[in-house]
């Protein structure tokens, strides 16, 4: 109430006042006043400002934005301002006390515009003049980690971070600056900054990465508000004449750019494919969409013959849906390549990139309801934009569907695929390394129901901006565990990973898509090949969600082809999480833990029970949150059944104690992987009662295995039968079959037959 009564009198007050509406010193007014027209133009605009007072009170989502932001500020204000001298890792407290500063600075000069308040716009400044004075003096970060170390943070990343923000906090301020303040901070704090993220430091800023994609951004918005074309140029283009080292590598092992390609446009180019999927993935694009996005923004509000927003056919705001379509049914992102579990659309830089694809995009209704759930908008003109739509009634669901997204610049390095039907929801890698952030898990995948894991991703192995933990940074089990392929759901050869678990042999592949088919709802496929992981070997890999009127849920069916010219041993684990209800194999359980092996990965995993396959079909039953889930997997004699547990040679239990049941084939050649697992039923605590809690399969059977299809058979306990077929050639939808199987006809045109 208080804040917005305030509101009403400022805005009283600036109706009452001539069109300049900044409140600033007689010795200030000659200097504003000539430059009163050019600030803000970056993110928030001259003309945008006036829309938002003049809605102030009115805009329910958008003001109570304005009050979160501005009783934080306050309270910063009131404690005062501390620019300590830098000496701490991610998580410590200098490099946390910096990182608040910045983000406070970009606050607080949104206050002083919205509220026409003097007191914003003296702690911006004075702030500022605080860094001017420190930074002229101050050194490369003690902390010698870093492949490219900031000033006032131990890598330039997030020195890069600190400009982006507190660029914008300058143009806020820029008229309420006399031109000897501005000249002092352009000449002692900006400009040395940009110079050393960039010329400085080329090896972090001239490649394509997420780094240098926040370093381009930050350069260029500095720029812009300086009005610098040097700066700007460089951001948009990179360095000109810059060579770099062969054998330099950043911080995560991943090898440096070399071919030439920097610059903001490049990193627009290379990184995002048609579709707009980010080769890195979700976790990391989402965090490159806000220098992406707040320097496109700034880029068409100065500069807008550009027609940023227009590049590589509008791929920046294709990039946001794609996105979006890469979160589960609780908005959390799907942990491919490096990825933290839980980070999801509530982040902060999603505030962004849903108000900027909302104001600069089409005015998709759908993204009014993921603005709702965030409850929280931009201080800006698309946040204003945003705010209106929904204040209007215009907000509709955002709606996720079966979706294949292109990997590669052009779309031709492989994708992924998410199956959705009803509440399961399942993601199909078969994309290209992913950059330095990449996996070595070719045709993997990760199960879901309901925003709830099934089949489980691990992701990456780190504690962000947890100090204890390794600094905050990424550890050594990131590469020893998380990155192996024997850490994800698909299949591992001679305990050996993908590509020897070597970056510079990975990214030179990747998979090729068989077919992808989700017209039909009740029947929805993915199928990829895969020929580089393992030289000589051939897999193709199809997965299905399969709605049946026989089964409570849609279900789903797993079909791993291998071919392959030598005799190996294939490991196939699925990570489920949840507790063991039963199998139909009896396993002997070891009174002293063994580990399963000595490298990729395998040093990483306790042997806690072992079996011989005994049956056709070997089955697993567990509980997890109130669900059944059951697996039921074609077997032979041969065949080793490991109950595994993540933990081994883990003395500072970095990593997470979870279980998988392994499926180990030796002495084969050609062989083929067949599996169905099922969601249903349900347990209730309370009333202790269990619904349908046993597995409505009775056979899972392979009928027929050639070089162009593969026919499973599937029959229910109540004794249906359902076939599936695939096309492992000639898989395109026009393509027309004739099969025989058991001296029965089968024709059909398309991809696969299912009936």
């Amino acid at each position: 109430m208080k804040l917005k009564i305030a509101i009403v009198i400022l805005l009283m007050f600036s109706f009452s006042c001539k069109e300049k509406t900044t409140t600033i010193s007689d010795d200030k007014k000659e200097t504003s006043t000539a430059t009163s027209q050019e600030h803000p133009n970056l993110i928030l605009t001259a003309q945008g400002v006036k829309d938002i007072r003049a809605q102030l009170g009115n805009i329910p989502i958008f003001d109570k934005s304005l009050e979160a932001v501005k009783k934080e500020i306050d309270a910063e204000i009131s404690a005062g301002i501390e620019v300590p001298i830098p000496k701490d890792y991610s998580g410590g407290y200098t490099h946390a006390r910096h990182k608040k500063n910045f983000v406070v600075l970009q606050k607080a000069g949104v206050l002083y515009q919205i509220l026409q308040d003097d007191k914003y716009a003296k702690y911006v400044k004075d702030m500022l003049m605080e860094y001017e004075k420190m930074y002229k003096t101050l050194p490369l970060h003690p902390k010698t980690r870093s492949y490219a170390r900031g000033k006032l943070f131990w890598q330039c990343l997030n020195d890069s971070n600190w400009l982006v923000y507190v660029s914008q906090a300058y143009d806020c301020i820029y008229n309420y600056l006399s031109e000897e303040e501005r000249n002092k901070l352009e000449t002692n704090l900006f400009r040395p900054f940009a110079d050393h993220i960039s010329v400085d430091s080329p090896q972090f800023y001239q490649r394509v990465h997420n780094h240098s994609t926040w370093g381009n951004a930050a350069v260029g918005m500095i720029g812009l508000v300086m009005n610098d074309q040097e700066l700007i140029d460089r951001a948009l283009y990179g360095i000109k004449g810059v060579n770099l080292d062969t054998k330099a590598k950043d911080d995560d092992g991943g090898f440096l750019n070399k071919d030439g390609k920097a610059g903001f446009l490049a990193n627009i180019e290379e990184p995002f494919s048609p579709d707009g999927y980010y080769n890195e993935g979700p976790y990391y694009q989402r965090y490159a969409m806000y220098p992406f996005l707040i320097f496109a923004e700034g880029l068409n509000n100065v500069k807008p013959e550009m027609k940023i927003f227009e590049y590589k056919e509008g791929v920046l705001l294709k990039s946001i849906n794609a996105l979006l379509n890469l979160s589960d049914a609780d908005g959390d992102f799907f942990p491919l390549n490096d990825g933290q579990k839980g980070m999801s659309y509530y982040n902060s830089a999603l505030v962004t990139a849903v108000d900027i694809s909302y104001h600069f995009g089409d005015q998709d209704p759908g993204l009014l309801s993921i603005a709702s759930k965030q409850d929280k908008v931009l201080l800006d003109d698309s946040g204003l934009a945003v705010a209106l739509g929904i204040k209007n009634g215009k907000e509709v669901p955002f709606t996720r569907k079966s979706i294949n997204l292109s990997d590669g610049p052009k779309g031709k390095q492989g994708g992924v695929g998410i199956l959705r039907n009803e509440d399961i929801e399942l993601v199909f890698k078969y994309a290209a390394q992913g950059s330095s952030h990449g996996h070595y898990d070719k045709l993997s995948y990760s199960l879901y129901e309901d925003g709830e894991e099934v089949i489980q991703d691990y992701g990456l192995a780190r504690f962000v901006n947890i100090e204890q933990k390794g600094g905050g940074n990424y550890l050594k089990e990131n590469k020893t565990w998380a990155k192996q392929t024997i850490a994800h759901n698909t299949v591992t050869q001679n305990e050996t990973s993908h590509f020897t678990g070597k970056y510079e042999i990975g990214s030179k592949h990747h998979s090729v898509l068989n077919y992808f088919s989700s017209e039909n709802e009740q029947v929805q496929v993915a199928s990829a090949k895969e020929e580089n992981a393992y030289p000589g070997t051939e897999m193709i890999r199809t997965m299905a969600i399969i709605k049946d009127e026989d089964f409570e849920k849609p279900y789903v069916l797993d079909v791993m082809k291998i071919a392959s010219k030598t005799v190996n041993k294939y490991d196939f684990p699925y990570y489920f999480l949840g507790q063991v209800l039963n199998t139909n194999f009896d396993y002997k359980t070891p009174e002293t833990l063994k580990i399963l092996g000595s490298k990729n990965g395998y040093q990483h995993l306790f042997v806690e029970g072992s079996a011989r396959a005994t049956s056709a079909n070997s089955k697993l039953s567990w509980l997890n949150k109130g669900k059944f889930y059951s697996l039921t997997t074609v077997t032979d004699n041969n065949d080793e059944l490991l109950f595994t547990r993540i933990g081994a040679n883990d003395p500072e239990f970095n990593l997470r104690r979870e279980a998988a049941l392994m499926l180990r084939r030796k002495n084969t050649k050609n062989t083929l992987f067949v599996t169905a697992i099922e969601a249903h039923g349900s347990y209730n605590v309370v009333s202790e009662s269990a619904i349908n809690s046993k597995s409505n399969i009775k056979e899972l059977k392979v009928v027929l295995d050639t070089q162009d299809y593969t026919a499973i058979s599937m029959t229910t306990v109540k004794g249906s039968t359902r076939l599936f077929i695939t096309a492992n050639t000639n898989a395109s939808r026009e393509a027309s079959h004739t099969l025989k199987i058991n001296e029965k006809n089968y024709t059909w045109t398309g991809s696969y037959y299912y009936k």
